[in-house]
């Protein structure tokens, strides 16, 4: 079930963070800068993939989000605007969706994923205390989602990514420098816990403890999937 998106206009000279003012891009140290004969070390690496999963979070911000709010934030609401199921799926379904683009390649089985857990948390709206819960509770689905179509993918002989996107995810993609897309690409070679965390930390913005309550894990094995994921990764890139 694929849903159409306006599609914003964005201005590529800069990218703004969470935080903090504007990054020039051509200020970016980027993984095709380390020169063929020297070794690439994780702080590049790590570097490489917090700032293109960052940059895709500022793509596929809602067009009229305010950049000096964390889009994932969130807000009081007062007694006369309580929360509503229409506003979390305005405001943050895009990025579930991304999110579950990263972890299982395919836009329309994205979109699927993503609205299995929007209508999940239909069913326990009235059990959820505020929105915190809301959104954790997506997470956690997209998460488990997404899983699942790993595993039903792995019966499926000689299964290729076909790496199609909707148009505003496309979009976003098609608007990332040549090293940004070299990190995507790597992060799909990952095993699916591995690039489960990466993703989670760089793109969905979560910490240690809100990734492990998602992927149901300790947040010791976080850190050691991060790690080996960022060794992993490194190889790849290194070859490529």
């Amino acid at each position: 079930m694929t849903s159409q998106y306006s599609v914003p206009t964005f201005r590529l000279h800069a990218i703004r963070p969470q935080y903090g003012p504007p990054v020039r891009t051509d200020a970016i140290q980027y993984v095709s800068a380390v020169a063929p004969d020297e070794a690439m070390d994780r702080v590049t690496v790590q570097h490489s993939v917090e700032m293109t999963l960052g940059h895709l979070r500022v793509l596929d911000a809602p067009p009229d989000a305010s950049p000096e709010t964390p889009p994932e934030t969130p807000t009081d609401h007062t007694v006369d605007a309580p929360l509503t199921l229409e506003d979390l799926y305005r405001q943050h379904r895009m990025r579930l969706v991304r999110l579950a683009i990263l972890l299982v390649d395919e836009a329309p089985t994205a979109e699927d994923v993503v609205q299995e857990a929007f209508t999940g948390l239909h069913r326990h709206w009235s059990g959820l205390r505020d929105e915190a819960a809301a959104l954790g509770y997506l997470r956690t689905a997209v998460v488990n989602g997404s899983r699942s179509v790993l595993r039903r993918r792995k019966t499926a002989r000689g299964y290729v990514p076909p790496h199609q996107a909707n148009a505003r995810s496309a979009e976003s993609l098609a608007m990332l420098t040549t090293e940004h897309q070299a990190v995507v690409v790597a992060l799909g070679q990952l095993p699916p816990r591995q690039r489960e965390v990466l993703v989670l930390r760089y793109y969905g913005g979560m910490s240690e403890a809100e990734i492990a309550a998602a992927t149901g894990v300790s947040r010791g094995t976080v850190k050691s999937s991060a790690s080996r994921a960022l060794d992993a990764l490194q190889r790849i890139l290194e070859r490529s």
